[in-house]
């Protein structure tokens, strides 16, 4: 079995032995000896076409997906994510960062901040002189004085505050999923929370266990 996240700017597969990266404007190179069968989700249009042209059998699992919420064009990457989960909020951490509440099962709604590799973008295109790197090891409680000290404290910030928001009216734990999220779990040591890396595909595998094998 194959599986496959369609991202707006990468083919995430997970086979049974690894797990690997193709930007979607790359070729399928990487899985055309694999045989197993594909099973994918996808917020990719063009890639989806992609995928099934090349492996006409591989199986979309947006018709498995039976999840109610009164949020209004929610992906179906969130979707699955957050079928996993029944109490907790849920930060996936990767080309954005998205921020979803469930409460007994029932999904209470969501945000969506920019993922850090967009936040590297936005000050150098203001200004030269604001190019920076980035650091997270930044004492948010301290105003900074130095300008790349200051970009990085307004990015973090931006980033930590609001999840902590949350958290304080919700006291649900935190599960923090996504290829950037160890970036950030030393600012949330007094808030419960878990890491857990591949939660996309947990997810997955557990809905096709339930309702195609």
């Amino acid at each position: 079995m194959i599986l496959c996240d369609i991202g707006n700017t990468t083919f995430h597969f997970k086979t049974t032995k690894k797990e690997f990266k193709i930007g979607v404007k790359e070729p399928l190179t990487q899985i055309k000896k694999l045989k197993q069968q594909i099973y994918f989700i996808s917020v990719n249009e063009k890639a989806t076409k992609k995928l099934l042209k090349q492996f006409p059998d591989a199986i979309n699992m947006k018709k498995y997906i039976n999840f109610k919420t009164n949020y209004k064009g929610m992906g179906i990457d969130r979707q699955i994510v957050c079928k996993y989960i029944h109490d907790g909020i849920i930060v996936d951490i990767g080309s954005a960062i998205t921020v979803d509440i469930m409460k007994k099962e029932e999904h209470q709604g969501g945000f969506i901040l920019p993922g850090i590799g967009a936040y590297k973008k936005i000050y150098p295109n203001i200004s030269k002189k604001l190019s920076f790197k980035f650091d997270t090891d930044i004492n948010l409680d301290k105003i900074p004085l130095i300008t790349n000290d200051a970009i990085n404290y307004s990015i973090l910030h931006s980033i930590i505050a609001p999840i902590k928001n949350i958290y304080k009216k919700y006291k649900l734990p935190i599960y923090f999923t996504g290829g950037d999220s160890k970036l950030l779990l030393s600012y949330f040591d007094t808030i419960p929370h878990k890491y857990r890396k591949n939660l996309i595909f947990k997810s997955m595998k557990k809905i096709i266990k339930e309702n195609i094998c």
